[in-house]
């Protein structure tokens, strides 16, 4: 019989039980003693059944019987489950670690981790022209991400202070993947435009036309490259170089 039917079953025997009109009572079938689960006397209801810790009781007994004690029965478990096909990716994962004489955990998987050579990063949308803001993206290319942050720093540009914040969010974020802040560059920087926004333009005389407000975003690349202090000293071992080859030393 299903829970269900045994359910309505119970009900009826506690209307009877409660003292139900014999008019209702005589409808009313008794329900056979098997079906009722032993169990403590539910005070509350007057009859000898109580559903949720009767499931309650029958969840326990079968992860109870199905679960095994202590840590050497469940190893034994998963190393059967492996060896059946059965068991998941994170036991078959560590099982083969252990075979190899690995490492499992937060050490291994950093070993793991790619190791990153560069970092892009970018600003939101905002209003601006894509010529003015590529001023500042030719001002920032090629430099150590230092020295552009300080050129950042004493731009008259309005948004110099935007692309400031986005380039000392860029440099943090390098720096968690692993790229060197001392020998850290702005390796590639450019400037892409967005839809124009169309709005109306009102003139004089009863004319309009139409006049549009340009939003852009800039990209920067970065990368570990050569410092301020080897770039300087390859432009004067160049300057040198040249000024032997025209003295003809």
């Amino acid at each position: 019989m299903s829970l269900a039917s045994s359910s309505r079953l119970l009900l009826r025997s506690a209307v009877v039980q409660r003292g139900a009109p014999k008019s209702s009572a005589r409808y009313l079938t008794p329900v056979p003693s098997t079906l009722l689960p032993s169990g403590p006397v539910n005070q509350t209801r007057g009859f000898k059944f109580a559903p949720g810790e009767w499931i309650r009781n029958a969840i326990r007994q079968r992860t109870q019987t199905s679960k095994p004690e202590g840590a050497l029965e469940r190893q034994e478990a998963r190393k059967e489950a492996v060896a059946k096909g059965e068991a998941s990716l994170f036991d078959t994962v560590q099982e083969e670690m252990s075979s190899t004489g690995g490492e499992a955990g937060p050490a291994a998987l950093a070993k793991a981790k790619k190791a990153h050579s560069e970092h892009r990063y970018r600003t939101a949308s905002f209003k601006i022209s894509p010529r003015k803001l590529n001023l500042l993206s030719r001002q920032v290319a090629g430099k150590p991400i230092d020295q552009a942050i300080l050129q950042m720093e004493f731009s008259d540009k309005r948004a110099a202070g935007r692309i400031k914040s986005m380039l000392c969010t860029a440099r943090d974020h390098a720096e968690l993947k692993g790229i060197r802040k001392e020998r850290m560059i702005v390796s590639e920087s450019w400037v892409n435009k967005v839809d124009a926004l169309p709005r109306v333009d009102i003139k004089g005389r009863s004319r309009t036309g139409i006049k549009h407000h340009r939003y852009s975003r800039m990209h920067v690349v970065l990368k570990e490259g050569p410092t301020r202090e080897e770039t300087l000293l390859k432009k004067r071992k160049q300057a040198l170089k040249r000024a032997l080859v025209s003295a003809g030393v």
